[in-house]
């Protein structure tokens, strides 16, 4: 396969299987199903004259190489009614991936979008690293295999219907879901499924729409899923009617990671109203009732003595001392003139809206999961092993679930719910309560970053950057066990880390000589692959010292980024936002802009913010709560090179926006004793209302790769450090800590005994 656009045209002279022509496979079956085949990942390039590591090729393509071996297993189905099935081995969170494939399939074949089924595929091992969803790959790696069985589909269907109305293939023309023959004759797809079935499994040779004849792909859509959505009609874990799962809770210790000593009143809390079961696990006490809100009562009255935990005894001090002492050194200072310093970036919780929730129904021989799962062939394997089941006995299937921003690579959940359904021999539908992820989940590792940057004159001459951080548990791994456990090795796993970090990681400026080197340590804490992973930490650092650097020089920031940026694409959104914010303009004192990118994935994204950090708008009361200063306006320029859907794209990047926000300005846990204070997200401050900017343009620029990119993380940090910029030069002094109220605790903290804290009972009171 051609590794230039695939909706290029080929040039003089092309033979064979060229830019547009791809190898494809009819399958036997009893209708007809379609899949590609592959031969290497698109827009692998080589030769590309750059010292940097993720021009030649980064996580993406590695992701989407490893995937492509597996893309003939992957198939669309026509069915007898007219509508059009794709089981997608991607877990839809919210981001929008079922719409975009659908979107994807409509355009091949030609077919009305709202005929085509996109459903999500239980977890199929022998996919390998095809079946993982993270680091904004899905579009990148399913856009020309998926159009490819589409294609290969379409064909058929036609080749069918010449058959059944004896004309010649040339004289017909398919036009939503009906093919039509010159003399105006017509049949539907679904009375031609049957018929273009393979008999046997064939390979075929396909060619795709160019980019100029597409009427779907590029278009705004509204997502195939919204009335659903805002109906309360879409099915989430939770919203499966599964015979016999009860609901369940676990009794969980006071500090991270703790284990259950001994339970002190196990038959008192079973004969509880409702009460079924009370078993301990790993994790902690498991109780089953008849309703959640009889488990959270059992959960409450259970007496537990519990065993030390992982951090016991580590606080925010604690830790930042041993990152400190384990930050690799950058090295002798230059001769040449220097501009140098360090960032401190608290945890931060991983938590989704949804609450982290399983069902599973586990029996002597067989066991079956349901839970939205990022990685489900891990998933799959991890619970086969835990429950000493082979792995073909375990079915997981991969539900919808209420976002996840890396929270659902891991399984938590369904690792306790096949240990409970297990233990009591009982289906279960296990969930946890919101002070469970907010204390033992996933979080953001606390991190810290050290940036040198050596200047003469108007030459940069090397950037150095080095950051430390909790260890980051990458035990997904690339989605099926034998990189899973990789990632978990005692030695290994610095070495995944590192690579996974070099292979994110870019440096937009000619900067001369540069190095990017990470370490981590203490891996006492349950942290996860959060949105964005290290990309916001590292890039807000280093667009602060950008800034710095451009004080130094006597530069203007939007100038100073735009000389030394070395890409194009880069460069016009850094001119858009600038253009469209009126950078420069004047502004009242205690307010002031700040701009950044970040590049990564194949895409690229810009962002001006304005800030008031004024003391009426800093200290304007909030309820329990932190008002701090406010961003006002954002403009965000995205270039993710071929966007399939503008609509949901924007929608993405306005969530990065108030991640960005958010980490800049307010959210964090906070480490004390042992535990993280925070509860609820009544007490955990992601952007709320009070900090929403009144103004936010997204902009999405021209189609420049004719590709897609990465685009579901790529907002995030380019975000975060455009309000850390703005914010050194609303108050004249460069914040080195994030978020910058760490120290600001509004709150006064639930106790951790009993871990479920009393539901608050003064709501009336508060409203307005």
């Amino acid at each position: 396969m051609s590794s230039s656009d695939p909706s290029t045209p080929p040039g003089p002279g092309a033979r064979g299987v060229g830019r547009r022509r791809f190898l494809g496979y009819v399958l036997a079956a009893p209708t007809l199903v379609a899949a590609a085949e592959l031969g290497r990942a698109p827009g692998a390039e080589a030769g590309i004259p750059s010292p940097e590591i993720t021009e030649l090729t980064d996580l993406n393509d590695v992701m989407t190489a490893a995937a492509l071996p597996t893309s003939k297993l992957i198939t669309v189905e026509v069915d007898e009614d007219g509508t059009v099935s794709f089981a997608l081995p991607r877990a839809e969170v919210g981001q929008g991936i079922t719409t975009s494939t659908a979107m994807l399939i409509a355009e091949e074949m030609d077919v009305p979008l709202d005929r085509v089924r996109v459903t999500l595929a239980d977890a199929r091992p022998e996919l390998m690293f095809n079946q993982l969803t993270g680091a904004s790959n899905t579009t990148i790696s399913t856009y020309t295999p998926v159009r490819v069985a589409a294609a290969v589909a379409r064909g058929r269907l036609l080749e069918a219907a010449a058959t059944q109305l004896g004309t010649a293939v040339t004289d017909l023309t398919l036009k939503a879901g009906v093919i039509t023959d010159a003399v105006g004759r017509s049949i539907g797809i679904g009375a031609l499924s049957a018929k273009a079935a393979g008999i046997r499994t064939e390979q075929v040779s396909v060619e795709l729409k160019r980019r100029e004849e597409f009427s779907v792909i590029g278009k705004p859509h509204n997502r195939v899923d919204a009335l659903a959505a805002v109906t309360g009609r879409k099915k989430f874990a939770m919203d499966l009617d599964v015979p016999g799962a009860e609901p369940t809770m676990v009794c969980r210790p006071p500090t991270i990671n703790g284990k259950v000593g001994a339970v002190a009143n196990p038959d008192e809390v079973r004969a509880m109203p409702g009460v079924s079961d009370v078993v301990v696990i790993s994790t902690g006490v498991a109780v089953r009732a008849k309703t959640f809100g009889q488990c959270i009562d059992a959960v409450r009255a259970l007496r537990v003595s519990w065993k030390p935990g992982t951090a016991e005894g580590k606080s925010d001090e604690t830790v930042l001392r041993e990152l400190r002492a384990a930050e690799p050194p950058l090295g002798l200072p230059s001769p040449a003139r220097s501009v140098e310093g360090e960032f401190t970036f608290h945890f931060r919780s991983n938590s989704a809206l949804e609450p982290n929730c399983a069902i599973a129904d586990v029996r002597s021989d067989r066991a079956e999961i349901w839970a939205a799962l990022k990685s489900p062939i891990v998933a799959q394997q991890a619970i086969a092993a835990r429950l000493k089941l082979p792995v073909g006995a375990v079915t997981v299937h991969v539900t919808e679930g209420g976002g996840s921003f890396g929270r659902k690579l891991f399984f938590d959940a369904a690792l306790e719910a096949a240990e409970a359904s297990r233990k009591t021999g009982k289906p279960v539908k296990l969930m946890w309560h919101r002070a469970d992820d907010s204390r033992q989940g996933r979080t953001h590792p606390m991190a810290t970053s050290r940036v040198r940057i050596s200047y003469s004159g108007d030459t940069v001459l090397s950037y150095k950057q080095r950051h430390t951080s909790v260890s980051t548990d990458l035990g997904h791994g690339l989605g099926e066990m034998f990189t899973a456990m990789a990632a978990k090795l005692p030695v290994g796993d610095i070495g995944f880390s590192e690579t996974f970090f070099q292979l994110t990681q870019s440096m937009p400026y000619d900067f001369g000589a540069n190095s990017r080197l990470l370490n981590e340590t203490d891996k006492g804490f349950n942290t996860g692959s959060m949105r964005n992973v290290y990309s916001p930490d590292v890039t807000c650092a280093r667009e602060l010292m950008v800034d710095r650097l451009a004080a130094k020089t006597g530069k203007d920031p939007y100038a100073f980024r735009r000389d030394f940026l070395r890409d194009d694409r880069a460069r016009a959104a850094l001119e858009t936002v600038a253009e469209t914010g009126n950078w420069g303009r004047s502004m009242p004192p205690g307010t002031a802009q700040g701009i950044a990118l970040h590049s990564e994935y194949h895409a690229t994204s810009a962002v001006l913010v304005e800030i008031d950090c004024r003391p009426e708008t800093v200290n304007r009361p909030v309820r329990n709560g932190v008002a701090g200063p406010r961003v006002t306006k954002v403009v965000f320029a995205v270039d993710v090179g071929l966007a399939v859907n503008p609509r949901g794209l924007e929608a993405q990047m306005m969530g990065c926006v108030m991640d960005g926000i958010a980490l800049t300005l307010t959210s964090s846990l906070h480490l004390r004793d042992g535990h993280f204070l925070e509860a609820s997200w009544d007490n955990y401050f992601y952007t709320r209302q009070w900090n929403t900017p009144p103004e936010l343009d997204i902009i999405i620029m021209p189609t420049s790769t004719g590709k897609p990119g990465g685009a579901g993380e790529l907002g995030v940090a380019a975000s975060m450090a455009a309000v850390a910029c703005a914010y050194g030069r609303a108050t004249g002094t460069m914040p080195t800590t994030f978020p910058i109220n760490h120290s600001t605790l509004s709150f006064e903290p639930k106790p951790t005994v009993p871990p479920i804290p009393q539901s608050p009972t003064d709501g009336l009171d508060h409203v307005r």
